[in-house]
């Protein structure tokens, strides 16, 4: 994926209410699927969904727990939030900038 693609990805997979509580209880400590849907109140095949987007967006990471093989704790991966924390700094060094609002964008982006 792109740079772009990848965060294109990482914003629809915030967009979503759940999606974001559970990376606020992620960013406390790795859980388990169970812990996740007992905090939101949903099913556990709902909470496999989300989990499913945000593995797939590649803002979670799966990993077996302990001796269970069975039981599987999910945490966060740094690589997305840090991409999308430049994101977010290159768009407040603009608000910063007290000529970034008279620049053409592709300007902007040299």
């Amino acid at each position: 994926m792109t740079p772009a693609a990848d965060l294109d990805a990482t914003l629809s997979a915030l967009a979503d209410p759940t999606r974001r509580g559970v990376v606020e209880l992620l960013s406390t400590r790795p859980r388990r699927a169970g812990e996740l849907a007992a905090a939101f109140s949903v099913s556990p095949p709902a909470m496999s969904r989300h989990l499913r987007v945000l593995r797939t967006r590649g803002l979670v990471e799966e990993a077996r727990g302990g001796d269970d093989a069975r039981v599987r704790m999910y945490r966060l991966r740094r690589e997305p939030f840090d991409a999308l924390r430049q994101w977010i700094e290159e768009v407040e060094a603009f608000w910063g900038d007290p000529l970034g609002a008279s620049r053409d964008p592709a300007e902007r982006r040299r």
